[in-house]
Formats: structure tokens, C-alpha cells, sequence
């Protein structure tokens, strides 16, 4: 794949699956942003009311008074976790929205490249090789954008217990190189409901918890406190052995 020096006007002759994102596009998807509107009557009205009962436990609307740029970072246990940040958030700031998703996954085929660009505004994360390219693609969008929330799974992929794993460095990256605050959330019961190996979600009620918003800093203290975070919500979150072996 062509390299891409996204700092002048070859923005033109950019590779599809980078189309969507404004910061390199110029302008508004008009188009996009029906599909949303569609999205959103399937994801809220429906699927998220009558099939997966969703539950949010906080106040997105008080977060983004305070703000308006921002990473978010959750637990990642199943395919049902950035779609129900996704719902949990209000309409009005999905235009502000956009997940870091891995491209091996999300943009694999054309069906998968038009939901994650149109329904997710998802940023392609090469996770084999070209590395660099994620990176810079994430740190243009934080460092010049007035408005985003980006939402990053630390763990960097699917839990293969549904423990929540140790994270990786680069969300911490992100964060200290931008100076862009995380915004903590806990998502309970999505492995429950569609874990890794099956083909798709069961119906049954899935929590969301909206939890503080932590400044810049290693990713060791990062996770630290989002675990003692979390430990108030539910201590079965982690593996205790493993946990034991930290602490020793």
C-alpha cells in the first residue's frame, strides 16, 4: 500500500478506507451521515432496546460539557463493545465520534469497509505491519481536531476469558503526546452475551458504566486506577490470580 504524507494536498489521493475522516477529507459526508441517521434508528430503536436491553450508568451529556475531546477507553471482552459505546452515547455526538478498529477485521471486505467507515467512523489500526501509519493517523485527529472522542480498547484485542487483560502502551501514547484526558468506561456482561467463537450476540441486558475522566500519564498508573475503578463495580472483573502474582 502507497505511503500517504498526510500533511499536505495528497489528502486527495487518499486510499478509501481513509476517506471518512474528515480531518483529511475537507468536509462533510453527506452521505455518511444518512447511513448514521439510518444506524442509529437500527442501534438505539431497536437492537439496543428490544434485543440487547442496554443500561448506561452515568451522564455522557456532563462529560462532553467539560470534554469535548477526550479517549475512551473500556474493557474489550466481544464484537458487542463499540457498538454499545456507540449506542450509549447521544446521536448529536456521533459526528465527534470515532473508534480506533482493527483493520484486519473491521475493513477485511467491502461489506465490513462500508459499515466501519459509515456506521463507525472507525480509524483502521494496522496491527501487523504498518504500525506508524495508526499511529499518525490517530495523533493528526487528536492534535487537530477541536471535537473528538476516540475510543481505544487498551487491551488491544477481545479478552480471551473475559478478564480484563493488562494494557498496552499505545493508548498512553496517544494520550501524554496529545495531552487528551481518558474517559473510563466499564462495559458488563458483553462476553456473556457474545463470546470470542460465536457467531453472533444472544439477547439478554448488558450495563454500561460512564466512569471519571483521568489525566495524561503512564499507562502502568493508567490501568492501575481504572482497575481499582472497576473493582468497585465488580471485583470478578479480573482474574484473582493473576492479580496475586502482580501484588507479589
Amino acid at each position: 500500500m502507497k505511503d500517504f504524507d498526510y500533511e499536505n494536498d495528497q489528502w486527495m489521493r487518499l486510499p478509501s478506507h481513509l476517506k471518512h475522516l474528515p480531518l483529511f477529507t475537507r468536509h462533510l459526508d453527506l452521505f455518511s451521515l444518512i447511513i448514521r441517521l439510518i444506524w442509529r434508528m437500527i442501534l438505539k430503536g431497536w437492537f439496543f432496546k428490544l434485543y440487547i436491553r442496554l443500561t448506561v450508568i452515568g451522564d455522557f451529556e456532563e462529560v462532553h460539557k467539560n470534554y469535548p475531546k477526550l479517549i475512551i477507553i473500556s474493557n474489550h471482552a466481544s464484537h458487542l463493545d463499540a457498538t454499545s459505546i456507540a449506542a450509549a452515547i447521544p446521536f448529536k455526538y456521533w459526528l465527534d465520534l470515532y473508534i480506533a478498529a482493527a483493520k484486519d477485521y473491521f475493513f477485511s471486505n467491502a461489506l465490513f469497509t462500508f459499515f466501519s467507515k459509515h456506521c463507525l467512523g472507525a480509524i483502521p489500526i494496522d496491527r501487523k505491519e504498518r504500525k506508524g501509519e495508526a499511529l499518525d493517523l490517530c495523533l493528526n485527529l487528536l492534535n487537530n481536531l477541536e471535537n473528538i472522542w476516540l475510543i481505544i480498547f487498551p487491551e488491544g484485542t477481545r479478552s480471551p476469558d473475559g478478564y480484563i487483560q493488562e494494557f498496552k502502551r499505545g493508548v498512553s501514547v496517544f494520550s501524554e503526546r496529545t495531552l487528551t484526558p481518558l474517559l473510563f468506561i466499564y462495559i458488563d456482561g458483553s462476553s456473556r452475551l457474545w463470546p470470542r467463537g460465536r457467531f453472533f450476540a444472544k439477547t439478554g441486558k448488558l450495563t454500561l458504566y460512564v466512569g471519571p475522566v483521568h489525566p495524561p500519564g503512564p499507562i502502568e498508573l493508567i490501568y492501575e486506577h481504572y482497575r481499582d475503578w472497576v473493582m468497585t463495580i465488580n471485583p470478578q472483573a479480573f482474574d484473582e490470580d493473576d492479580l496475586s502474582n502482580k501484588i507479589i
